[in-house]
């Protein structure tokens, strides 16, 4: 992006630091979720990544997406999310605090006269095929005849769980049949929603004042086909799976419980609008008979509009990208961590990676129909034939107990190509690896990387566990670091056992923090990359950016249960 306004950037990181030292990037209903469940340290994680700005890397690509998913209120107030297409450039930002969306809400759209000046904006936007998204809240700052100018309140990036890869293509034409509404849905709808595997929610708040925390917000949720369960003709039951402990969502639903959502058919690109009011069971049996939800949500139906061939798009499953895996290694790492090694069921070659990817996974689990759909980090080498993840079983989690219980040599499951952004960038650059638990995995497969190069640029590798029966990979790592010159290693257990040996197994007793990092690392110009819970990522970032390491030489990948 050439066209940066260097006012407008200035104006930006200067409101961006303002914000970071005084105000939260959280309203108080999404507070009080995250007290409720324990996880406010998000915050210090969120001051980092919730900017009141665009990254030239989230300009590049919102201006080049072919869709947008917009979440606004309509005359009376209520929520409703559509989905906005065209050709490329229908979208561009002409400074870093700026979207121009050049089209507008087809004849008939829930929010076809929304968007005008003022008016509360959410945005998401989605890459369904790398599964990459980034969210933006604001306001129309100017309503055109033909555009929709949004002011950017907020932008993030965001948890890129359960989304189904789909590739686009335009089909071009005109909107087939006149939209309709109702306040019940129809047997066709019910079926359209039945075996959806994505839908999109549009919540928000608007307190006193004007305070960046206040909008609209637009959410992608997915699941297995059917994870929505039509309960009647007016009422939907969604599962919250875990996330990015924002709770954006949830914590709009708590201080106003209404809502829109949009159905997709990805085939025919016509759009299912409703619109009606939440209700979340935090708790109750339910909940713990639906694998992996952490609540349900309880939606209340008070209209529909439905949109037929509304948008431009036709998305594809990628179904030449599908590939079967036969499983030829199952290796104990840990108590609670296993590798699973697989080749091609037809012998052929299998799609490249670049170390810190991950592997999208779908197999079948007997009391299930649809196959369960799941992503780990490829642990192996970039240079092997094979694939290799590594997962650590979660005491509640569906997949990952079903693949250490019951998955055995000789198995035949499903992936597609190994896709994420989470890549080393630079070829020269001295290397710091920071992880914590099963945040390992991605940066074993990087240190193989390392480890094979000629040369010997300097790669520090510091890695943290609760102690010896829990510390994947350590050996391998160990030998890796043998390898060639340049490359250290610093294991730290937080619980020692009298059994692990300090010097052998293990090089300090402790945390991982930014003090320990400093003793390790004193090259201001190295490049680091963090994986790991949340906490743990936001503690070191802030500890690394006091010490002077420029934000954009610190890179992230969240690790949360991955059941």
């Amino acid at each position: 992006m050439n066209d940066l306004s260097t006012e407008a950037t200035r104006g930006a990181t200067a409101l961006s630091e303002e914000m970071n030292d005084t105000e939260s990037p959280f309203h108080v209903g999404e507070r009080q979720v995250q007290e409720r469940l324990g996880v406010r340290a998000i915050e210090d994680w969120a001051r980092k990544i919730v900017r009141p700005y665009l990254l030239d890397e989230h300009r590049a690509f919102h201006t080049a997406m072919p869709f947008l998913v917009v979440a606004a209120r309509d005359e009376r107030g209520r929520p409703w999310a559509t989905m906005l297409a065209g050709h490329e450039g229908f979208v561009t930002s002409p400074d870093p605090v700026s979207l121009v969306i050049d089209t507008k809400p087809v004849s008939g759209d829930a929010l076809e006269r929304s968007f005008t000046t003022g008016a509360d904006i959410g945005i998401l936007g989605i890459e369904l095929a790398t599964r990459r998204r980034n969210r933006v809240n604001g306001r129309v700052r100017r309503d055109q005849s033909d555009a929709i100018v949004c002011e950017v309140g907020q932008t993030f990036g965001n948890c890129p769980q359960y989304i189904r890869e789909r590739e686009w293509r335009y089909a071009g034409g005109v909107p087939a049949g006149a939209p309709s509404r109702g306040t019940r849905l129809k047997s066709t709808q019910i079926h359209w929603i039945a075996s959806a595997d994505t839908f999109f929610i549009a919540t928000g708040l608007r307190g006193d004042g004007d305070n960046a925390t206040f909008g609209m917000d637009a959410s992608h949720r997915g699941g297995d086909p059917g994870f929505v369960e039509v309960a009647s003709e007016t009422r939907l039951v969604f599962p919250d799976y875990a996330g990015n402990n924002h709770f954006n969502t949830i914590g709009n639903l708590v201080l106003d419980p209404r809502a829109g959502f949009l159905f997709v058919d990805f085939e025919t690109g016509s759009l299912l609008q409703l619109t009606g009011r939440a209700a979340i069971d935090w708790d109750s049996e339910a909940v713990a008979r639906v694998p992996g939800a952490r609540r349900l949500v309880t939606f209340d139906i008070e209209e529909i509009v439905e949109l037929p061939t509304a948008i431009p798009l036709r998305w594809d499953a990628d179904a030449e990208s599908v590939r079967s895996l036969r499983l030829v290694e199952k290796i104990r790492e840990t108590e609670d961590v296993t590798s699973f090694v697989f080749d091609a069921r037809d012998g052929g070659p299998l799609p490249g990676f670049e170390a810190g990817q991950h592997l999208p996974i779908e197999f079948k689990i007997p009391e299930r129909e649809e196959p369960v759909r799941r992503t780990y980090s490829l642990s192996g080498s970039p240079r092997d034939e094979r694939y290799r993840i590594s997962v650590k079983r979660e005491p509640r989690g569906l997949a990952s107990r079903h693949l250490h219980d019951h998955v055995e040599p000789g198995a035949i499951i499903n992936s597609r190509r190994p896709s994420g952004d989470f890549m080393m960038s630079c070829e020269t650059c001295p290397i710091v690896l920071v992880s914590a638990g099963i945040g390992v995995t991605p940066m074993v497969s990087m240190l193989q990387a390392l480890a094979a190069e000629s040369g010997a640029r300097p790669v520090v590798f510091v890695h943290g566990a609760r102690d010896g029966a829990h510390h994947a990979l350590g050996h391998e790592v160990w030998r890796l670091a043998a390898r060639r010159d340049g490359i250290r290693v610093h294991v730290a257990y937080s619980q020692p056992r009298p059994e692990d040996e300090i010097g052998k197994d293990y090089n300090s007793a402790g945390r991982v923090d930014g003090a320990l990092l400093a003793s390790l690392v004193a090259d201001l110009e190295a490049q680091y990359y963090l994986c790991g819970p949340t906490r743990f990522m936001a503690d070191v970032q802030t500890d690394l950016e006091r010490r002077g390491i420029p934000a954009n030489h610190i890179h992230t990948e969240s690790f949360g249960p991955v059941k």
